[in-house]
């Protein structure tokens, strides 16, 4: 995978530190037609316009597009490196839409922020909703969705 790491890693932000609106952004990565066959492979899906480059030239797309879900674990990837990360917590789901072919060749990264945010009953744990955009090279928003994540609150000293 080609990326580039952020010049510095980022503070891991608890749920008490975060405020509606909080933004990141995150290193970019180039996609690579290695990068979507070895996918195929790991997900078992081998639909012809990921990997047969002559079906997928005659397809409406003109040629080899990513996985839709290859995007989504792009997008979410990208984040653990973004300039706004979260100490490990717990993934509640995601609502999430593909906007836009992926290429090979597309440069990719994310821009998120929190959207909505609330406490748990249980006890020193927070939920956030990160509203994401998956952007390429050309400035196009290829994927956009929310992710629900729960996050530990800041531990009492």
């Amino acid at each position: 995978m080609e990326a580039k790491s952020p010049p510095k890693k980022a503070h891991e932000l608890y749920y008490d530190e975060v405020r509606l609106g909080d933004e990141g952004i995150t290193p970019v990565v180039t996609v690579t037609k290695e990068m979507i066959r070895t996918y195929a492979d790991l997900t078992g899906d081998h639909t012809p316009v990921h990997v047969d480059e002559e079906f997928a030239k005659a397809s409406h797309f003109g040629g080899i597009v990513a996985h839709g879900l290859f995007g989504l674990s792009l997008a979410d990837g990208l984040k653990t490196r973004g300039t706004m990360q979260f100490p490990p917590g717990a993934s509640l789901g995601w609502n999430w839409d593909f906007k836009l072919p992926i290429r090979a060749g597309d440069t990719l990264h994310v821009k998120y922020r929190v959207s909505a945010m609330r406490e748990t009953k249980k006890p020193g744990w927070g939920i956030l909703t990160i509203a994401s955009d998956l952007i390429n090279q050309k400035g196009e928003i290829v994927q956009q969705g929310e992710h629900k994540l729960m996050i530990l609150r800041k531990p009492e000293a």
